[in-house]
This record gives structure tokens, C-alpha cells and sequence, in this order.
């Protein structure tokens, strides 16, 4: 399996008077995606299923991603720490999958994946908004290695 794991494009600064949960892409962090999703085209990629949190601006990177994939649906386990049900999911999501949600949740996926236990906050894979992260193995502790770690602004020169 391929797993690219994407942390959502730049949203709103948390306010008190917002829900967390609800906090939107600025018109920046849609434009600069763009050009993510842009870049990702022209290497081709093409995703059997795009699952991305519930949250406002995970959904809106997810739809931004529309021509790289045939399916873009919410999954509740990834506006959450990493667990075994979402490796489930995974696990039966495709043979090219991606994933959109927030850190410091998508850099503990990555770690448990790869080195085989979560990161628990330390950062040994940090997601940078509207970062790509690709992942090839099997969806389980220690089964995938991290083939690439994708800047944003690598796509954006």
C-alpha cells in the first residue's frame, strides 16, 4: 500500500469565540494548496480513497483534492490520537490511499507506522500545512516505510 498522509492547508488562528473544530482554510492556505494539489498531478497520482477528518478545514483541503481521487469521505478516527481502528480502516481503504488531518495526531501516525510505536507528541516527523508525507507497506506498527516527506513549499518554487 501507498499512504500519503496530509496535514491540512493553512486555516483561520484560533479564536476564543471559534470552535476549534470549525476553523476554515484562509484564502492563502487555499491558493498555496492548489498548487500542492497541482504539483501531486503532474506526478501522477491518483488515490483510491481520500479520508479526511470531519473538521471544517481537513474537509476543505480533502475537496481541494478531488481530481487525485475516485472517493473523499470523513472518518472520525483521524481527528484523533492514532489508533488501531483507524489502521483498520486503512487497511482496507485501497492500495493508494491518503489521509487529511492535524498534527501533532498525523506526525504519531507516521511514527507508529514507521519506527513502530507513537511519537506521544515528539515531533520526529513534522507536518508542515499543506505537507505530504508518503508511506509504502503494510498499515501496522513498524510495517511502512516513510519513502518521502513533502513540503509545501516545494511545490510552491
Amino acid at each position: 500500500m501507498d499512504l500519503y498522509v496530509v496535514r491540512h492547508a493553512i486555516a483561520e488562528e484560533r479564536r476564543p469565540d471559534l470552535v476549534d473544530a470549525s476553523r476554515a482554510l484562509t484564502k492563502s492556505g487555499r491558493k498555496r494548496f492548489a498548487r500542492c494539489v497541482a504539483g501531486l498531478e503532474r506526478l501522477e497520482l491518483r488515490f483510491d480513497r481520500v479520508l479526511h477528518s470531519p473538521w471544517r478545514r481537513a474537509a476543505q483541503t480533502a475537496e481541494l483534492m478531488t481530481s487525485l481521487g475516485r472517493a473523499i469521505e470523513p472518518h472520525e478516527a483521524l481527528a484523533a490520537p492514532p489508533s488501531r481502528g483507524l489502521l483498520e480502516v486503512l487497511g482496507e481503504a485501497g492500495e493508494t490511499v491518503a489521509v487529511v488531518g492535524h498534527e501533532p495526531w498525523l506526525s504519531e501516525l507516521i511514527a507508529w507506522l514507521v519506527v513502530g510505536e507513537p511519537a506521544d507528541g515528539d515531533a520526529r516527523f513534522r507536518m508542515k500545512k499543506g505537507g505530504v508525507a508518503q508511506l509504502r507497506g503494510t498499515p501496522r506498527p513498524g510495517r511502512m516505510q516513510l519513502r518521502a516527506l513533502l513540503p509545501p513549499k516545494l511545490f510552491l518554487e
